[in-house]
């Protein structure tokens, strides 16, 4: 089944891109009356601080990050301290987030004490083999990125097939045995925006590329309604702060998050999710004007990303990333708020500005 996203602009120009994941961009600029408008709420600081204290000694000194994966998640917690917050994932595992320093941002996932993944997007963060910042040329220099990659986990045989565009924008590259690195590259300017280290079963549970295996294919157990809520909410945060990294990392300031805007967000996920469809256009609650109209969201600018289908919101972002119109709407400096709702695999954001 192809899957697409396409840019909707207000004076109706509609461009497509292609994808593997379907991903959609909305932008609006409506004046309205100034006696009409109010900011809404704002319930977040921002957080600008630019780096933690790392320990200094050998233990820590001879380690890259994705040496923690499958050690005990005390190693992580001696190194760097308690997490900011802990979110589940769809994976069987939790993330432990490390958001207090934007510059610093990372998460870890950890599954009955042990540590299965860490994503990496700050670039205060140790790293030798990879850094943000890197260029694909410079990795490709003193790396193998292959669009077929090939090994055995518990007898079973799995090759991964990239496409030419998944060989560039998110090559899949081995560490050591059993341990894998996935590069997101921001595709506009060449470099590494960020690293997802993983294992061997979270790699064939989240499939991020077409796969031939002989023997098992491995699935995330299923789950509870309630289970699927607690993970939205911790998604739609973590795609907040990544999306923030990315704009600091730009020399943007942070977006402000609003919960009202969230909700619009949230509701247009559900809806897209439970309806079967994949627009900014509601068939039954209309365009984003009229969806921020319902919730009496004021505003002089807005904008609206939508996703589906991807493995997880760090996913989603980094697509958005790598796709002029959506990037258009992470990286305009004239925004300032944003609310964002998960639903499953659907994912909104929705941007604006309110009059001053």
């Amino acid at each position: 089944m192809k899957k697409f996203g396409c840019l909707l602009l207000l004076l109706g120009l509609i461009t497509i891109f292609f994808f593997n994941d379907q991903i959609e961009n909305q932008f609006l600029n409506e004046i309205e009356k100034i006696d009409e408008l109010s900011d809404g709420e704002l319930l977040s600081e921002e957080k600008t601080d630019t780096s933690i204290e790392y320990r200094q000694d050998g233990y820590f000194a001879s380690m890259e990050l994705y040496d923690f994966i499958g050690d005990s998640i005390e190693g992580i917690i001696t190194t760097f301290g308690q997490p900011d917050r802990i979110d589940p994932s769809a994976y069987g595992y939790d993330w432990y987030i490390y958001a207090e320093h934007i510059n610093s941002y990372f998460q870890v996932g950890v599954k009955n004490g042990e540590v299965q993944t860490v994503f990496v997007i700050g670039e205060k963060l140790p790293n030798e083999r990879f850094q943000i910042g890197d260029s694909f040329e410079q990795i490709e220099e003193n790396e193998i990125i292959e669009e077929k990659v090939s090994f055995t986990f518990n007898k079973n045989s799995y090759r991964f097939e990239l496409t030419e565009d998944e060989r560039i924008a998110r090559p899949l590259i081995p560490i050591k045995e059993g341990v894998w690195a996935q590069l997101y590259f921001d595709t506009f300017t060449n470099e590494i925006s960020s690293i997802r280290y993983l294992n061997s079963e979270l790699l064939l549970m989240k499939r991020p590329y077409s796969v031939v295996y002989r023997g098992e294919l491995y699935e995330p157990e299923p789950l509870t309604a309630e289970q699927w809520r607690q993970i939205e909410r911790g998604s739609a945060k973590q795609i907040f702060d990544i999306t923030n990294v990315i704009r600091v990392r730009h020399g943007l300031e942070p977006f402000q998050w609003d919960e009202k805007t969230a909700t619009v967000a949230y509701k247009h996920s559900k809806d897209m999710f439970v309806n079967d469809y994949f627009s900014h256009t509601s068939p039954q609650f209309g365009e984003l004007s009229d969806r921020f109209n319902s919730e009496d969201i004021r505003y002089h600018m807005a904008g609206e990303n939508i996703a589906a289908k991807y493995v997880d919101g760090i996913a989603a972002v980094e697509g958005w990333l790598n796709s002029e119109g959506h990037r258009v709407n992470l990286l305009n400096e004239e925004f300032t708020h944003l609310g964002v709702g998960v639903y499953e695999t659907y994912y909104t954001q929705n941007f604006f500005t309110p009059f001053p």
